[in-house]
């Protein structure tokens, strides 16, 4: 299942506060590069699961390794970073090759962004929710 692009496809992810800008390149070495703000995946995503997270995108289209992937990664911690490159890498493939690879994207839930963000505090609480210690006397 060999895709090629001709030119770059520029797509966003987004989880939390995170920001990923991808930007997928046609391959020039034997194997694609993966370069995230100027670092490889392992030196940016010490932690193998966080690896995972990042490519899985790729990994469930059987297309790992075949482009040059340039990530731009702003903003959260490294586990939304992941999961923010995650949710790009699935809109630049899905760009890609709409017919072929949307259902499989779509089904594992790559192409939805996680909307969920942290509440803001409340003046005259202790955080979003908490109140302070109520005290009868």
């Amino acid at each position: 299942m060999a895709h090629m692009i001709e030119k770059e496809i520029h797509q966003v992810g987004k989880r939390k506060t995170a920001i990923a800008r991808i930007y997928m390149r046609p391959r020039k070495g034997e194997i694609g590069l993966m370069n995230i703000n100027g670092r490889s995946l392992e030196a940016y995503f010490p932690r193998p699961a966080l690896q995972k997270i990042a490519m899985q995108s790729l990994d469930l289209t059987n297309t790992n390794g075949q482009f040059d992937i340039y990530v731009n990664v702003a903003g959260g911690g490294i586990a939304a970073q992941a999961s923010a490159i995650r949710q790009g890498l699935a809109k630049v493939l899905n760009e890609m090759d709409e017919a072929g690879l949307r259902p499989m994207l779509k089904k594992a839930g790559f192409l939805t962004r996680d909307a969920r963000e942290v509440e803001r505090k409340k003046y005259g609480l202790a955080g979003a929710r908490r109140r302070f210690q109520f005290s009868k006397r």
